[in-house]
């Protein structure tokens, strides 16, 4: 991992998710998580890029006029970090990402947030495709219970780890809070 060219990446950590309809969530720590990776960040003066959803449709939760569009205070961004708003689950699509990871020299991200199936999936996939060394941790993510097409339900832990193998050695290196801190930093 090259401590250089690196930046963290924290995508969709908003009030919206704390909506009730979204049912069951694993991983109830994830802001914790993200929060710890954030103070090494903010302490060692990498990178650090904040990613906010925003839907047009004025009774989402992620419209900006709704409160659900904030960022959580536990992450919230400082004024010198970046903030990208984007439409759609993947952080590159319709967005200036991809031109200020490069612009600033990034070659590896480290990618944070919500939700594991959905943004954090497609941005991972996208960030490998594009040539990024990308990590995902593990525990700095979380998941919600989801139905497939047959109306089978499959528990928030079921989507999250699936989720995770779809991506590991594939698309990204898939470590734990405590890897990445111990591991990488010491």
């Amino acid at each position: 991992m090259d401590k250089k060219n690196i930046a963290l990446i924290i995508i969709d950590v908003q009030k919206a998710f704390d909506d009730k309809k979204w049912g069951e969530r694993n991983n109830l720590i994830a802001e914790e998580n993200i929060s710890k990776v954030l103070t090494l960040w903010r302490h060692k003066g990498w990178k650090v890029i904040h990613i906010q959803h925003m839907s047009d449709n004025p009774s989402s939760v992620f419209h900006p006029m709704n409160e659900g569009f904030a960022i959580k205070e536990l992450v919230a961004p400082l004024e010198k970090e970046v903030v990208i708003t984007k439409k759609v689950n993947s952080s590159f699509i319709g967005t200036n990402l991809e031109e200020t990871l490069k612009s600033n020299g990034i070659t590896s991200v480290v990618i944070t947030g919500l939700t594991t199936p959905h943004c954090v999936s497609t941005t991972t996939r996208m960030s490998g495709n594009l040539g990024f060394k990308t990590y995902v941790i593990s525990d700095a993510i979380a998941a919600f219970g989801l139905k497939d097409q047959n109306g089978n339900y499959y528990d928030a832990e079921t989507i999250h780890n699936t989720s995770l193998a779809t991506l590991n050695d594939e698309f990204a290196t898939i470590l734990s809070t405590e890897q990445l801190i111990n591991n990488y930093f010491n």
